[in-house]
C-alpha cells in the first residue's frame, strides 16, 4: 500500500542549534566521540564500539584493507567490500587483523634444518623479519630460537647454510611465561631492551609473540579501534546469496562485525541471512542490515535479530536503486 507524506523531507543542513552557555569545561580535550556500534541493553556496556562515529561505505572503490587499517587506527571502522571472491575478501580481513596485535600467533616459523634461503623466501612472502624456530616448524612447537634479518648478511652468507648456525638460541632469549598480561609483556620488552618477546608454556612450547612496534604504534594512535587481543577492528559486507559459505570464512579470519549489504534492506532474503548468522553463532557474531527508510522496515530487521541497522536510501553516481525503483526518502 502506498503512503503519501504531506510534510516536507528535511536534511541536516536545514537545522541550526540554539547556543547555550559555554562553560570552561567545554573544550576539545573533553569531547568524547565514543559510539556504540551494536545494540545493547540499558545499564550494560556495548560489546563493540568505535572511538569516532565513522564507518566507511561497503564499496569496492572505498573499503579495502588499506582503508581498513587506516580508519581503525584513527578510531573508526571499515567494512571490507563483498563484491569479490570469498578468498580475496578473507585475505583483506586478515591483512587488517594481522597489521598489529598484542599477543600474536606466529605465522612465520621454520625448523633448525631449514636454510637461510628458506628464511629469505619466508620473509619475502610474509613481510616478517622475525621468524620463530621451533622443533617441528609449527607455531606451537617447542621454541628453539629466533632468527631475524639482523642475524645474517645476504651479501656474505651461504644461502644453503642451516638456520641453527645463525639463530639466537633459546638459552639466550628473554621469554615471557604463558599467562603474562600484555602490560607485563610490554614492561619486560622495555626493561630488557628487546624488540620481540616470545611467550612460552611450561613445556617451552611457543604460545605467542609480542612486538615492541605494536606498543609504539598504539601510543601514536591512542584512539585506535582494537579488539580484546589488541588487533585492529574490521567489518565485512556480505550478500544474501553465498552467505552460508562466506560468513564462516570471514569469522575464521577474525572479522569483528558483518553487514548484509543491500541498497534496499526490507526483504525476506535479508531477514533469512541475519537469522542464519544469529542461529549459527548464537549471537557471538555481530551482524547488521539495511538500508531502510521507515519504521516498519527498521522493526522488521530488528525482529530478525539485527545488531545494527543502516538508514537512508539516497541517489548516487554508482547506486541508482532510488532512480530505478522510484523509492527512497529525503536525506
Amino acid at each position: 500500500m502506498a503512503h503519501y507524506f504531506s510534510e516536507a523531507s528535511r536534511t541536516f543542513s536545514e537545522y541550526l542549534l540554539l547556543p547555550n552557555l559555554t562553560t570552561k569545561e567545554c573544550i576539545p580535550e573533553n569531547v568524547v566521540l565514543r559510539t556504540p556500534l551494536v545494540k545493547f541493553k540499558v545499564g550494560q556496556e556495548p560489546s563493540l564500539e568505535v572511538n569516532i562515529p565513522f564507518a566507511s561505505a561497503i564499496m569496492q572503490a572505498v573499503s579495502d584493507h588499506n582503508l581498513g587499517i587506516a580508519l581503525a587506527r584513527q578510531g573508526g571502522v571499515s567494512f571490507i567490500y563483498g563484491s569479490q571472491g570469498i578468498e580475496e575478501q578473507v585475505a583483506m580481513v586478515r591483512a587488517v587483523k594481522n597489521h598489529k596485535a598484542g599477543f600474536v600467533v606466529s605465522d612465520s616459523n621454520l625448523k633448525c634444518d631449514n636454510t637461510i634461503e628458506d628464511v629469505v623466501k619466508l620473509t619475502q612472502e610474509t613481510g616478517h623479519s622475525t621468524i620463530a624456530v621451533t622443533e617441528d616448524g609449527s607455531p606451537s612447537g617447542e621454541l628453539l630460537g629466533l632468527i631475524t634479518d639482523k642475524d645474517y648478511r645476504l651479501s656474505r652468507v651461504d644461502l644453503n647454510a642451516k638456520i641453527r648456525e645463525f639463530m639466537t638460541p633459546f638459552s639466550q632469549l628473554i621469554v615471557g611465561k604463558k599467562g603474562i598480561t600484555i602490560e607485563g609483556a610490554n614492561d619486560l620488552i622495555w626493561e630488557r631492551k628487546i624488540n620481540c618477546l616470545p611467550i612460552v608454556d611450561e613445556n617451552r612450547k611457543l604460545v605467542h609473540l609480542v612486538f615492541r612496534k605494536d606498543y609504539d604504534d598504539h601510543k601514536k594512535n591512542p584512539l585506535e579501534s582494537i579488539d580484546s587481543q589488541k588487533r585492529l577492528v574490521v567489518g565485512a559486507g556480505i550478500n544474501t546469496r553465498d552467505y552460508k559459505e562466506r560468513v564462516p570464512a570471514l569469522v575464521s579470519a577474525g572479522v569483528d562485525i558483518i553487514c548484509v549489504d543491500s541498497s534496499e534492506g526490507y526483504t525476506e532474503w535479508q531477514s533469512d541471512t541475519i537469522k542464519f548468522i544469529k542461529d549459527k553463532y548464537k549471537g557471538t557474531v555481530k551482524v547488521g542490515g539495511g538500508n531502510v527508510v521507515h519504521g516498519d522496515a527498521f522493526m522488521y530487521l530488528v525482529e530478525a535479530g539485527a545488531d545494527f541497522i543502516k538508514v537512508g536510501i539516497g541517489g548516487g553516481a554508482i547506486c541508482i536503486t532510488r532512480e530505478q525503483k522510484g523509492i527512497g526518502r529525503g536525506q
